[in-house]
Parts: C-alpha cells; structure tokens; sequence
C-alpha cells in the first residue's frame, strides 16, 4: 500500500517541475521580447537623434516647402504643379528671347500691344450697336492701397537695411564682412561686363527657379558636401586670419565699444 501512495506522489512531483519549466520558458520568452522592444525603440531613436542632427545647408531644420514660406509660391517654385511651372519657365524664356535675341524694346511691345487692344476694344463696343448685341463688359482695375503699402514698406525695410550694413562695413567693424561683399561686387562687375542687365535678371530667375527644386530632390548629397566644403573653407580662413588679417588694425568704433 505504501508503494501505491508513493507513484501518485512522484507523478505530481514531476507534473510540477515540468509545468515550472513550462512557466519558466514563457517569462524568459516574454522577457526577451520587452527587451527586443526595447532595443528596438532605443535603435530608433538613437537613428532619430542622429537624422536630427545631420548637418544642413545655413542652418536649415524645417522642410525645404516650409523654408520657402509654403503655400502656392512654394508649390509654384518647387514644381508641384509641373505644367503650370513649366509654362512660367516658358514665358519668361520667351520674354528674354523677345527683347534680348530678337532685340524687341518694351515701349514699342507695350505700345504695340495698347494699340491693339483699344482698337479691338472700341470697333467690338461700335459693332455691337449696329448688330443689336450688349456692348463688352470692361472690367475696372484698381491697384488696391494695402498691397503698395506693403511693398513700399518692404523695400524700405531691406533698403535701410543694406544702407546699415554698407555703413557698417564702412567703419571696419567686420572685416569678414567686407571681403564677401568686396567678392560679391566684383563677381557682379564681371557679370555685367560680360551680358546685359536682362540676360542677368534671366539667369537668376532660371537659378532660382531651378536650384531649389534640385535641392529638394538631392538634399541629403548636397548637405553632406556642403559640411565638407564648409569645414575646408573654415580652415583656409583661420590660416588666412592668423597670417594676414588679424595683423589689420580694426576700426575706430569697434575699439572704444570694447
């Protein structure tokens, strides 16, 4: 009898150890996944942080949409839209094809275009009389007061501020300064010695118009260049400082600030 109770005792003894094995591999199991998790979350945010802090053209750290002020303007500039894009492109390529190779002038084009238009005008308003029909309905134009002001008063803005500047680096407060617009003013000098004010104002226009779209599109290649172009400038400056332009004496307002 003794051996009889004694089998069940040992069969629930290793119905207990199995089952703790059992339980046993499932904690380890669900403790292995929290902390694949948790390597998994810790990943991408470690790839977050570091995405974050790639280095971006002029300190750029919204999207290059939201840096162009977003709204039509930006969809028009980074061809959103491509036919309507292409079609500003397209005009302002025939413009400068007008007056710059075929040598049109814009007071003979505007008077030109004057003339036809009131003439159409008043013949159609004449006609419509004999042949019983209402007259063409001119709209009125008027430039509205609110929109002058604005402009008025932002190129007021950035005119006192290029007159503050110019005045700045007239005192010898910055000579850094003073090459980039001494170098920026030559480079434009050769410009204009080399085309005409239109075929410049076109090139701009093209580069403007073409630049950022191309920048979106390769954005990560050109930051990446950039950084290193900017490391490598930074070094020529600072050789060039030491040597040469910390040995300039500085200005006289900039002395007695200090």
């Amino acid at each position: 009898m003794a051996e009889h109770k004694e089998e069940p005792e040992v069969v629930e003894s290793m119905m207990d150890k199995i089952s703790d094995k059992f339980h046993g591999g499932d904690s380890s199991s669900s403790s292995s996944d929290s902390d694949d998790e948790k390597k998994g979350s810790s990943s991408s945010a470690a790839a977050a942080a570091a995405k974050d802090k790639i280095y971006r053209l002029f300190g750029r750290e919204k999207p290059v949409h939201a840096v162009l002020g977003g709204g039509k303007p930006a969809d028009l500039v980074l061809w959103r839209n491509k036919k309507i894009s292409g079609g500003v492109l397209a005009g302002a390529t025939a413009i400068w094809l007008l007056f710059e190779v075929l040598e049109y002038h814009l007071l003979t084009l505007l008077g030109h275009l004057l003339i036809l238009s009131l003439a159409t005008l008043f013949l159609w308003s004449n006609a419509c009389t004999f042949i019983n029909k209402s007259p063409p309905n001119i709209p009125e134009v008027k430039i509205p007061e609110d929109l002058i002001v604005n402009i008025a008063l932002s190129l007021r803005y950035e005119i006192n501020r290029g007159f503050s500047t110019l005045r700045e680096i007239g005192h010898g407060r910055d000579l850094k300064k003073f090459l980039i617009v001494v170098a920026g003013l030559w480079v434009l000098s050769v410009l204009g010695s080399s085309c005409s004010f239109l075929t410049l104002s076109y090139i701009v226009f093209v580069v403007l118009y073409t630049v950022p779209v191309l920048y979106e599109k390769y954005d990560d290649k050109v930051d990446a260049f950039g950084e290193k172009a900017l490391i490598e400038l930074k070094k020529y400056y600072a050789i060039v400082d030491e040597k040469y332009l910390s040995k300039i004496p500085k200005g006289p307002l900039k002395n007695k600030k200090q």
